[in-house]
């Protein structure tokens, strides 16, 4: 969870020690519940619906609102959720309804009480034998306003273009647009970077 963006880079260890970073991390919250060994916790755990019990993502989403809603005199921005991966969560057996709630809400929290940003990550391909990811990969299309498609080359490998990103801006009413407007780059992970640059305008190339 971000309180920040910078177009320059954010140095994430920086940003924590500052409180504009907050990170929730799953694996290590999970713990409790998976070597419990049946002792109960009086503190909710946000993480709780992956013992099976049929518990659905609430106390998770209690647990981002609350990392997210300011404190008294507290002057940061607007934030940005950043979901990785959500598709993950259909693998721990909680059911898609429960996931589009869940998006639902932290919607609310983060784009209209907050004036934030959602960021969503989700595995999806054209000929998935899985129903249920490209229901959710679909239903989080619709509801996006901007969609940050990433892929291979068509083409297969090159050692200076590693894939393409295509950014489509969703039409909408607010902005008077009626189409989507669509750009495709090319880009090139580096140790700590990742370059991006329009079709056939590599270093290869030029």
């Amino acid at each position: 969870i971000y309180h920040f963006f910078s177009l320059q880079g954010v140095s994430l260890a920086a940003a924590k020690e500052k409180g504009q970073l907050v990170f929730l991390e799953g694996l290590k919250a999970s713990k409790s519940i998976l070597f419990s060994e049946g002792q109960q916790s009086d503190e909710a755990n946000p993480f709780q619906f992956i013992s099976g019990d049929g518990s659905s993502l609430r106390a998770l989403h209690d647990c981002v609102r609350a990392a997210l809603i300011p404190g008294a005199g507290d002057s940061r921005g607007p934030p940005v959720l950043m979901v990785d991966d959500l598709g993950v969560l259909l693998s721990l057996d909680v059911r898609l309804t429960h996931i589009l709630d869940f998006i639902h809400y932290c919607r609310v929290t983060v784009n209209t009480q907050l004036k934030g940003n959602v960021v969503v990550m989700v595995h999806s391909s054209e000929d998935s034998e899985d129903e249920e990811n490209e229901r959710l990969a679909k239903s989080l299309r619709h509801q996006s306003h901007r969609i940050l498609w990433a892929q291979g080359l068509a083409t297969g490998f090159c050692k200076e273009v590693h894939g393409e990103l295509t950014v489509i801006q969703r039409g909408s009413w607010e902005t008077g647009a009626e189409s989507d407007l669509l750009r495709v780059y090319q880009y090139k992970i580096q140790d700590k970077n990742v370059s991006f640059f329009a079709r056939g305008m590599s270093a290869a190339v030029l």
